[in-house]
């Protein structure tokens, strides 16, 4: 499947070095973007990434990654095949690999993904 352009902003450059402090509260308040997504920082063969979302992402699958979700604040919705999944702050989940999903905010939402730094947050 050809990659699309889609209207979010991802960052996939490791924005923090290890040994630096992480401020979220302070990238939350500076963000504009109504679908933001940054990578933190690099953990082994994984990263950590922050989202600042409102609105919905579209339906993907990641076919080699799992990925796991973390509100730090607001609420997601994760719809999977047949199920939604809602997530209140201090709730995470992990979507296995090869599962359509798609994650929604009906207001402005902060969560952090940890997934493997080959991941296509788009989906392949």
């Amino acid at each position: 499947m050809p990659q699309q352009d889609y209207p979010y902003v991802t960052r996939l450059d490791v924005k923090y070095p290890h040994g630096e402090i992480i401020d979220i509260p302070a990238m939350v308040a500076e963000c504009k973007d109504k679908w933001f997504n940054q990578t933190l920082t690099r953990v082994n063969d994984s990263v950590v990434r922050v989202g600042i979302i409102e609105g919905e992402y579209h339906w993907h699958k990641h076919d080699s990654e799992d990925e796991f979700f973390f509100v730090v604040s607001g609420k997601l919705f994760v719809d999977l095949e047949g199920r939604t999944l809602e997530l209140e702050p201090g709730q995470g989940v992990t979507v296995s690999k090869g599962l359509m999903h798609r994650t929604r905010a009906p207001k402005k939402t902060v969560i952090l993904m940890v997934e493997t730094s080959e991941i296509i947050p788009t989906g392949n």
